[in-house]
């Protein structure tokens, strides 16, 4: 209680990020109509051009202001009862558990990964959303799924049916997409079979009614053979 990741001391910036943050307001005067990303690049270029000696001078700023760091984190650590340590531990990992969640969605971007196929009900929400009744977002959902609940099937079968085309047309995209990332070396992004080879869903029924059908015979045994 009291206290939050927030009050922990912050990680010092490496020498390169120190170099950024000294160097990015002149390189935006001198590239007034670069984006941020055409700027990250110049940037990044003129570090690897910066001689060892000026490299230097941000790794030894890099090193005082770490050697600080672990005597600010010492204190900080003194304070915390054994409770407060756990949770901030516990705070601290989900953070850090975002990030790459985050990071790997960012990478998926670049990589094209194709998009997830959507719902009926998605297109359905995306077609009259914006003339849904609600004064805000949370409530025109509300009222769109409350509209959809209500459609009857033959309402709801154009949706469907653009559904099932947007789910062939994914399939398609992503067997290209993961053939084109196994030419890449990036089989750690590729489905595993398992995925790929999903149940169909008259076969899931069936086989639950199947397994239904087993588990009431193997009750019925074991009752026989009980008395």
């Amino acid at each position: 209680r009291g206290i939050s990741s927030d009050q922990r001391p912050k990680r010092p910036l490496t020498a390169y990020l120190r170099f950024v943050m000294d160097n990015r307001p002149a390189f935006r005067e001198k590239n007034p109509e670069a984006s941020t990303l055409e700027l990250t690049k110049k940037l990044a270029g003129a570090w690897r051009e910066l001689p060892a000696s000026q490299k230097q001078v941000y790794e030894e700023a890099r090193k005082t202001d770490w050697k600080r760091y672990g005597e600010q984190m010492a204190a900080f650590k003194a304070q915390l009862t054994p409770a407060q340590a756990a949770a901030l531990k516990e705070e601290r990992r989900k953070q850090l558990a975002k990030r790459r969640s985050i990071r790997a969605k960012r990478e998926l971007n670049l990589l094209g990964k194709p998009k997830r196929a959507r719902s009926g009900f998605n297109i359905f929400v995306s077609e009259n959303f914006q003339e849904s009744e609600g004064n805000s977002p949370v409530a025109k959902l509300k009222k769109l799924f409350d509209t959809w609940q209500k459609l009857s099937t033959s309402q709801k079968q154009p949706y469907l049916q653009l559904a099932q085309d947007d789910k062939v047309r994914y399939e398609n995209e992503m067997k290209s997409w993961e053939a084109k990332m196994i030419e890449l070396g990036r089989k750690d992004l590729v489905r595993s079979k398992k995925e790929r080879l999903k149940k169909k869903p008259a076969e899931t029924a069936k086989q639950a009614e199947t397994a239904k059908a087993a588990s009431g015979g193997k009750k019925a045994k074991l009752k026989k053979s009980e008395e």
